[in-house]
């Protein structure tokens, strides 16, 4: 086994561990290529629709939407084009949801809340997708770094909305 297939391995076993049977999300990647897997312990997600992001980075096209979140927020984001209008989760520290204050923008799910996680090879559409997938065990974004990004989009929306 070479070095990346072990380190995908680990990867994959740590997200499978946010579900209480592993084996069931490892079940449902084989099958469905998405596990439902429950927020709020090991990790949680900052839900933040398309318009938002795509406003915040002045882009549409998915390989620069993709650069520069990876610049910007620097761990694991997932894409749902399946939701009307497509929506980004951004995966963050479990108790972060405790203190999110921008859920008028971009939502903290946390505790109560399942998310679709494609499998580690699913980082093209369509479905549930990967837009930058985490790159060892823990592979987080920071709130601080989300904080700017749903701002800026905030603002160029209703900037284009005031026009």
């Amino acid at each position: 086994m070479d070095t990346q297939e072990a380190l995908d391995r680990a990867i994959a076993a740590w997200l499978a561990r946010a579900h209480p049977a592993p084996d069931r999300a490892r079940a449902e990647w084989a099958v469905q290529g998405v596990a439902l897997l429950p927020l709020g312990d090991r990790f949680a997600a900052v839900r933040m629709p398309a318009a938002v992001v795509h406003a915040a980075v002045a882009s549409c096209d998915p390989d620069q939407v993709a650069a520069s979140l990876g610049e910007m927020l620097g761990g694991s984001i997932i894409y749902d084009q399946r939701v009307a209008g497509g929506t980004y989760y951004a995966l963050i520290q479990g108790h972060t949801g405790l203190v999110w204050a921008y859920d008028d923008i971009a939502t903290c799910l946390g505790h109560g809340t399942y998310l679709g996680v494609p499998r580690l090879d699913q980082q093209q559409p369509p479905g549930t997708y990967w837009v930058i997938p985490p790159r060892y065990e823990g592979d987080l974004c920071a709130p601080r770094s989300i904080i700017p990004l749903v701002e800026l989009g905030r603002s160029r929306l209703a900037s284009c909305a005031e026009a």
